[in-house]
């Protein structure tokens, strides 16, 4: 092996290591990794970098910020308490819901052995997240009462479409239909009696887990605010059953997108279930979904709201795509309102 064969693209690096290129980028504007440059300006990650990179991204995917990276790297153990403690929050919930998943595992077994076997509809709901929930419901106009059925509830939901194309109305029902769930509008930040915001009291619980998430994504490189501290204290409320959010970006710049979508993930099953709707790829990173995510498109043509998975070719993928743009891009779009026609 050359020299030359030790280093990577970034492509390749981003590939090999299970991040995304933007992520690799990510971590070289704060300083963690410093990749080579070739004569041309390319970057390239030798052996050292892509080790300091592994570095990063498992303290990553252990919920720490980029700046407990950062003093975690230098050997300072700042913060290492409380990450810690959140990760353990994290896996203690996934071990419950791997626990009740056994239960009904064993309790199919012994169905079996006492010859009533189990039909497909009861093995095929053993490999969702939460089997027991199902919500079906007629769409509103313009679908015109066609039925929309959801039988998988994940942790974080985005919600999709262009202008014009009724996610908002989809995602207002949504918020109807499901029980004890919460709509956050795009009038949040003037609503002053919303049901989440006089609970954020200056003494309050909410109020504490609120500013400590927050100095969390700031670390991270959000910017503070009024409309990112609602949006984390109805992400912290622990009254809502579910939170629907009216384009989850509005009020706020690409680093703090970034930060609370990161933040998004990594909460994973802990806290109420997300239902977002956004446009900026900088909330909905199609690179960077997991497994705890869905994702809802409405098309442009009012066919009926589907889930498409975060595949390149799958069925309406790339409609997704086209949808998103940078958080510069949107801006320049806020306010506008697709023409509606009236209804007779």
């Amino acid at each position: 092996m050359t020299h030359a064969d030790q280093y990577l693209t970034a492509s390749e690096a981003a590939r090999r290591l299970g991040v995304s290129a933007k992520a690799l980028r990510l971590y070289e504007q704060r300083g963690l990794l410093r990749p080579t440059r070739t004569e041309s300006g390319w970057r390239t990650y030798g052996p050292d970098a892509m080790a300091r990179a592994g570095e990063i991204a498992a303290l990553r995917a252990l919920g720490f910020s980029l700046a407990q990276i950062g003093r975690v790297l230098a050997g300072d153990p700042e913060g290492l308490e409380a990450a810690l403690a959140s990760h353990q929050s994290t896996l203690e919930a996934r071990a419950r819901q791997l626990s009740g998943m056994i239960q009904k595992v064993r309790s199919l077994r012994s169905d079996i052995v006492q010859g009533r076997p189990p039909s497909i509809n009861e093995l095929t709901r053993l490999s969702r997240h939460d089997s027991d929930v199902r919500i079906a419901f007629d769409l509103p106009w313009p679908w015109g009462g066609e039925q929309f059925e959801l039988r998988d509830l994940r942790p974080l939901t985005w919600i999709v479409g262009p202008l014009g194309s009724g996610k908002t109305r989809f995602a207002r029902r949504l918020a109807e239909v499901l029980p004890g769930a919460v709509f956050l509008g795009l009038d949040r930040l003037e609503d002053a009696g919303s049901a989440i915001r006089a609970r954020l009291e200056p003494d309050s619980a909410l109020k504490a887990r609120v500013d400590r998430t927050l100095a969390w994504l700031v670390e991270d490189g959000a910017i503070a605010s009024d409309a990112l501290a609602l949006l984390l204290a109805g992400l912290e409320d622990d009254e809502p059953a579910a939170l629907v959010v009216d384009m989850i970006e509005q009020g706020l710049d690409q680093a703090s997108q970034q930060a609370l979508a990161a933040h998004l993930r990594r909460r994973g099953a802990k806290g109420p279930p997300v239902f977002a709707m956004t446009r900026s790829n900088a909330m909905l990173d199609l690179a960077e979904v997991t497994a705890e995510e869905a994702i809802i498109l409405c098309p442009a043509n009012h066919s009926p709201p589907s889930l498409v998975a975060a595949v390149p070719g799958a069925p309406g993928f790339e409609a997704v795509a086209t949808c998103l743009a940078a958080p510069d891009v949107r801006a320049r779009t806020d306010g506008v309102i697709a023409w509606r026609p009236q209804v007779a």
